[in-house]
């Protein structure tokens, strides 16, 4: 497997404005080199413990984001560092990481992370609940995180048709929110959308932020 390489293709592929998060969870540290080597600095875990470790351990001008749905007792120790949180799905988490932010002086950025699937397995808001959320008060208080746009995964299936219109609906999604709440944020401006599967799909729908893990690192070790 020729990481860099891997790394290499997948980026020559992409527009400007869409950037590769390389997937490393269940990697070890010289894997993550080997992409580190050839100039890529954007890796995702999605477990702290592994995550801490790696911060621990790796070059420090790497930008790490927690790619999966992270528990609220965790937050405390992925806040100092911690580039972008890809899962946020409740008033309660975004709660918890704005005290964790005021706490170490920073303010955290987040993405909102929208059920678009049609498998009932993944997790994400309906845009009813991010109605309630942002329209809330309490929302408005919180100064130590930024709701920088919206995160979504589309049904595992081979009918390109479905895929490309779950994603549609997220970017749908991320323009009604603009419009709604954050017409004067300059920093609202991220889809984080697509898969090692489908990201060519994600795309050509609008994502800026693509998720791409066995494309590059090959299958996954469990």
């Amino acid at each position: 497997m020729d990481i860099g390489r891997n790394i290499e293709e997948i980026r020559s592929s992409l527009p400007n404005n869409v950037r590769l998060v390389a997937v490393s969870k269940t990697k070890p540290n010289e894997e993550i080199m080997q992409a580190y080597r050839v100039g890529h600095r954007i890796f995702g875990e999605n477990k702290v413990q592994n995550l801490c470790k790696k911060y621990e351990e790796l070059p420090k001008d790497i930008e790490w984001h927690f790619i999966g749905h992270p528990q609220s007792n965790k937050v405390k120790y992925i806040a100092p560092f911690i580039a972008l949180i890809h899962g946020v799905d409740s008033l309660k988490l975004l709660k918890t990481i704005n005290k964790e932010g005021a706490k170490n002086k920073r303010v955290i950025k987040v993405l909102l992370q929208f059920h678009i699937a049609q498998e009932s397995t993944k997790f994400g808001l309906s845009p009813g609940e991010a109605d309630e959320i942002l329209s809330s008060e309490a929302v408005q208080q919180l100064q130590h995180v930024a709701i920088v746009g919206v995160m979504g995964m589309a049904t595992y299936s081979n009918d390109e048709n479905q895929v490309r219109n779950e994603f549609r609906v997220l970017k749908n999604i991320f323009n009604s929110l603009k419009n709604r709440y954050f017409s004067d944020s300059e920093s609202f401006t991220e889809i984080s959308m697509g898969m090692s599967g489908d990201y060519p799909i994600a795309v050509e729908e609008g994502s800026t932020m693509i998720r791409v893990g066995s494309k590059i690192f090959g299958a996954r070790n469990y």
